[in-house]
């Protein structure tokens, strides 16, 4: 891309940079920001995972202007909002041209959102736990798998609007007495929805130990 440089190191590109967007594993993150050099001016703006603002803030002083983040997948094609504590200008004004921003009120609330952000694995496996199935009872792998994508791909239109019901959309798809009914009443019985419940209460506590 012709408006893409390379720079010949991270110094470099905090030096040439307004607005330093930090993507980093939290294992390496203190030890990376710690060696560079940053502006008061700089605006600084986070996406690594459990690393509250005020610990940035000691590895980026001078500067003061600091937001974190969390761009998922969607972000390359514009799907998805990403959101943002706190919502300073420069994080706003870089996601709402990738999709949207979502400014959120306080750093707990944010916890919570990166918690519930990583629900997209257990997704798939659901999905392919549904396929999987499918191919122990005499359908091939591949139309299996297919079929099952091409299903939950279909049903992805329905949460397009901005004040999705899932309650609703749920009540939309089962009728009385039907078999939608009795998975999803099933599923409820062997706990699966309390089961959610309890592994994001653990992933919000992993990350408050940050």
């Amino acid at each position: 891309m012709p408006s893409v440089r390379v720079a010949i190191d991270n110094q470099q590109v905090v030096d040439d940079s307004d607005v330093v967007v930090v993507c980093l594993l939290p294992i390496h993150a203190a030890e990376v920001l710690a060696g560079l050099q940053f502006r008061a001016n700089h605006a600084v703006v986070s996406a690594i995972a459990g690393f509250p603002v005020a610990q940035l803030a000691g590895l980026v002083a001078p500067a003061t202007d600091i937001a974190r983040s969390i761009p998922l997948s969607a972000v390359a094609t514009r799907g998805s909002v990403t959101p943002v504590y706190p919502a300073t200008p420069a994080a706003t004004g870089l996601y709402d041209r990738l999709g949207g921003s979502m400014g959120i009120a306080n750093e707990l609330a944010y916890e919570s959102v990166s918690a519930a952000s990583a629900t997209v694995a257990a997704y798939f496996r659901y999905l392919g736990t549904i396929a999987d199935w499918l191919s122990g009872r005499g359908v091939p792998t591949a139309p299996a798998r297919r079929y099952v994508a091409d299903t939950f791909a279909a049903l992805s239109g329905e949460l397009g609007s901005p004040g999705a019901d899932f309650a609703a959309l749920a009540q939309a798809h089962t009728t009385p007495g039907g078999l939608n009914e009795q998975f999803a009443r099933d599923l409820e019985a062997a706990g699966t929805y309390d089961a959610v419940q309890v592994g994001l209460d653990a992933l919000l506590a992993r990350l408050a130990q940050k």
